[in-house]
Parts: structure tokens; sequence; C-alpha cells
């Protein structure tokens, strides 16, 4: 395998969505290696820049015949690697992201432990980072940060079969075990609404 070859393979390897920069791929490959690699990439459209520094495998649809909009919480977890920040959605962003705010939404915003700092990336989007206390860093998968800010965000009395219906669409059933130990320590009502969630109770309806 040529040094192409190597670099298009590991990035294939975590899947299409997937947004790195070359920080990722620095423990396997030397800068210039790098630079060089990611340039032919973009450049034969194996990969995306979707910004100074960061890219994409993206997602294609066959439907539209076309690559689909970045990621934005891969990008947003890109930039945190990147930058070594430890980073947490915000709740209106965790709404967007979920599909529970009928809203379109230009601006996504995360909580970090950084510098306060606003990216644009493609189709005019922004993602802005907030130095802020992180309440809910704790948490091991981003699965788990969306479900619990969104659902404080909204309030428990908000919280209908809609609501649940909704984020299960969103969320990998694969995923379920995993984000109901890693939110174990979430406050009581919230907890027992990812019970719900993770409940694979839409299958049986």
């Amino acid at each position: 395998m040529n040094l192409y070859e190597k670099v298009f393979y590991f990035i294939a390897g975590h899947g299409r969505g997937w947004s790195f920069s070359s920080s990722d791929l620095i423990h396997k490959f030397t800068r210039q290696e790098i630079d060089n690699t990611l340039s032919d990439l973009v450049e034969k459209g194996k990969i995306r820049r979707v910004s100074r520094g960061i890219y994409d495998y993206p997602k294609y649809s066959e439907l539209l015949k076309t690559n689909l909009s970045p990621d934005i919480e891969q990008v947003a977890h890109a930039y945190a690697r990147k930058f070594n920040w430890q980073i947490e959605v915000s709740g209106d962003t965790a709404l967007n992201i979920l599909g529970l705010s009928t809203q379109i939404v230009g601006n996504y915003i995360y909580l970090s432990n950084g510098p306060s700092k606003k990216y644009e990336i493609l189709n005019k989007i922004n993602i802005q980072f907030k130095k802020s206390a992180l309440k809910n860093i704790g948490f091991k998968y981003k699965e788990s940060s969306l479900i619990v800010q969104a659902l404080k965000t909204l309030g428990k009395e908000n919280i209908t079969n809609e609501t649940i219906l909704k984020i299960q669409k969103q969320i990998d059933e694969k995923m379920y075990d995993k984000i109901l130990k890693d939110t174990k320590t979430s406050t009581d009502w919230i907890y027992e609404i990812i019970k719900e969630i993770c409940s694979k109770k839409s299958d049986n309806e």
C-alpha cells in the first residue's frame, strides 16, 4: 500500500461523516506526508475541506446524487481534538441536532474550556465555542450529552411521546446500552426519560 492509500484507508476506517484535522493523523504519519496527501485527497474529491485545517469524509446521498452537509457534531469534536479542548453542546444546539427545533440554524453553539472562538464551515454555517464552566463534561459519548442537554432545555413538563420518538430516530440503537450506562448520574427525571428513549419500544409499535 502506498502513502496515499494508507492515509485514505485510515480516514475511511472511521466511516462516512467523520471530521478530522491533521492532528488526528500525526501519530501515524509525518506532518509533510499528511499535508501533501490531504491536499491530493481533496483535489480528487475523496475528502472535503470544510474549514481551514478541518476536513471530513463526507456522507453521500444516492437520492440527491451529492455529498451531504457536514455533521456538525463531528466537526465540533474535530476542533476540540485539534486544540485539546473539552466541549459540551449547548441546549439550543442539541435541540436542533436532534430535530426537536423548527428553527433554521446558521449558528451552532458549544460550551468550551478553551477561548471563545467562531468558525465558518461549508454552506455559511457557523460553529461558535463559548468559554464556559462545563457541567456535563463527564459523559463519555457525545450522544449522551446531546440528549441530556436537549431534555434539560425542554424541561420535564414539555417532554411528550413525540419528543421521545424524534430522539430515538436520531440515535443509533447500538448506542442505547452505552448511553444508559453513561448517563446514570443524570437528574432522576432526565434518566427516567433516557430509559424510555433507550427502551427500543418503537420497534414493537
